[in-house]
C-alpha cells in the first residue's frame, strides 16, 4: 500500500473506531450509573475530537497531494511517510500522558464524586486504544 491509500485508510479507521465510541457512549449516557455517565461522557468526547482530526486531516492531506506535481515521486513519498510517522509517534507519547492525566483525575476528585472516576477511567481507557492505535499505525507506515 502506498503513503496516500495508508493515509486514506488511517482515517477511515479512525473514523470507523469513533462511531463505535459514539454508539458506546450514547448507551452509556442514557442507562448507565453516574460512573458509566462519566465513562461514557469520554467516549462521546474523544469520538468529536477524532471525527476533527479525521476530517481536517484527511482534507488537508488530500489538498497536499493535489499540489504537488508527483506526488508518488520516491523522495516525496519518504517526506510523508517521516512525517506521518513522526506525528503518530508524538500522539503515542501524548496518548500516556492522557492515560496519567485520567489516573490522576480518577485517583483525586473521581474519590468524592463517582462520575469524575467514571470521567478519569474513561480517560485511561482512551488514551490506551488511542496509544495502541497510533504505535501499530507508526509500525506500519508503508516506506514506498
Amino acid at each position: 500500500m502506498g503513503i496516500w491509500n495508508f493515509y486514506r485508510a488511517l482515517t477511515r479507521r479512525l473514523l470507523a473506531w469513533n462511531l463505535a465510541n459514539v454508539a458506546l457512549g450514547v448507551v452509556l449516557l442514557k442507562k448507565g450509573t453516574p460512573w458509566w455517565r462519566g465513562f461514557g461522557s469520554q467516549n462521546m468526547g474523544w469520538a468529536v475530537i477524532n471525527f476533527a482530526i479525521a476530517i481536517f486531516g484527511g482534507r488537508a492531506t488530500e489538498k497536499r497531494r493535489a499540489q504537488l506535481l508527483k506526488p508518488d515521486e520516491p523522495v516525496v513519498v519518504r517526506k510523508e511517510a517521516h512525517n506521518l510517522r513522526l506525528v503518530l509517534w508524538v500522539n503515542a507519547v501524548l496518548d500516556v500522558l492522557y492515560m496519567v492525566g485520567g489516573h490522576s483525575l480518577a485517583r483525586t476528585l473521581g474519590k468524592k464524586k463517582s462520575s469524575l472516576s467514571g470521567m478519569g477511567w474513561g480517560i485511561v481507557f482512551q488514551g490506551a486504544l488511542l496509544l495502541a492505535f497510533d504505535v501499530i499505525h507508526a509500525l506500519l507506515v508503508p516506506e514506498q
